[in-house]
């Protein structure tokens, strides 16, 4: 089940992944609840200007050089009318860049009004960047899922299935024979707006997998910085499921099947485990055998295609000699 980021914390934009911004708080500092709910942010130079309508709810707004010197070329009397309609819209936080001086009646108003305003001495392209990116991270919608997610020749392989069947171990021979490991046991995966379903791990089980027997290791320690990836793309779901006599296998690779996550379908495939299967020489097959398809070549298909030839060929042969009189 997909769980959406609704909104952003204005409180977050001061947290370490944006701290080279070096953002003051020039007012709102009791309000930094205020919540940013859209991942674009926008520059309010039309607002100022007259044209509210171009405002949108829950936008960050930045307030450049421009802005700046826009407002400071009108009248005292407009420039208080302008602030005050501006003032008024749904405005969780403002930026000031270029570490510019606001205009004193602007931050009064915020400051009457509750609306946060943040000042950077980065460049506005700088933090339109840098903000937009980091809101999108957290607003697009997101599930965690139980699981393994493994960069195999550069796939991302989703490994799913019941407690105990072998998901770990699975993924442990894997990260011995050269792949990487990205999320264990809990897979947080996000929907970009291109579609990309892109998984990682979370706080501090990044890089650590839980091993019956052994408890918790740390694969970047033991294994080195090349066995562990901070995200990847999800490109297939392998789920593993014991053995079943009565359940029907697919034997042929013809049926196509997906996996939903986010209401974005997966190539998926069903493996069984059963004692003596190398499920990790398996796993490592069905991310091969993924990417010839993705190249445009289908291994199961031209089989079939090759085999319905051959019997074609062979019921022309009968039908030919049919017809072939005998020799007196």
């Amino acid at each position: 089940m997909s769980e959406d980021s609704s909104y952003v914390s204005t409180a977050e934009l001061l947290r370490p992944e944006l701290e080279d911004l070096g953002f003051r708080i020039l007012c709102g500092e009791d309000h930094l609840d205020r919540r940013v709910t859209n991942p674009r942010v926008q520059k309010p130079g039309l607002a100022f200007a007259g044209y509210y309508r171009y405002i949108k709810p829950g936008r960050v707004q930045i307030i450049g050089e421009s802005e700046i010197n826009f407002i400071a070329s009108l009248p005292e009397l407009i420039r208080k009318d302008r602030f005050d309609e501006v003032t008024r819209l749904q405005i969780p936080v403002m930026i000031v860049t270029k570490g510019l001086i606001p205009d004193p009646l602007l931050v009064e108003l915020c400051r009457d009004r509750s609306i946060p305003i943040l000042s950077s001495a980065s460049l506005s392209s700088v933090i339109i960047k840098r903000v937009s990116n980091f809101l999108e991270d957290r607003l697009v919608p997101s599930t965690h899922l139980h699981g393994v997610l493994l960069e195999i020749y550069g796939l991302g392989v989703l490994l799913i299935g019941s407690s105990g069947v072998g998901k770990s171990e699975c993924a442990l021979d894997l990260i011995t024979r050269g792949h990487s490991l990205v999320a264990d046991d809990r897979v947080t995966v996000k929907r970009y707006p291109n579609g990309d379903l892109v998984g990682s791990a979370e706080g501090p089980i990044r890089h650590h997998m839980e091993l019956r027997g052994l408890g918790i290791i740390n694969v970047q320690d033991l294994f080195g910085l090349a066995s562990v990836r901070e995200r990847k793309t999800v490109d297939l779901v392998v789920r593993l499921e014991p053995w079943d006599e009565e359940k029907a296998y697919d034997r042929l690779g013809l049926d196509e099947t997906v996996y939903q996550i986010l209401d974005v379908p997966c190539p998926f495939i069903t493996m069984p485990v059963a004692l003596g299967r190398n499920l990790s020489i398996l796993v490592e097959i069905a991310a091969r055998n993924h990417m010839l398809k993705l190249k445009g070549h289908h291994s199961a298909r031209e089989f079939a295609q090759q085999l319905a030839n051959e019997i074609e060929r062979q019921r022309q042969n009968a039908d030919t000699a049919q017809f072939v009189p005998e020799k007196e």
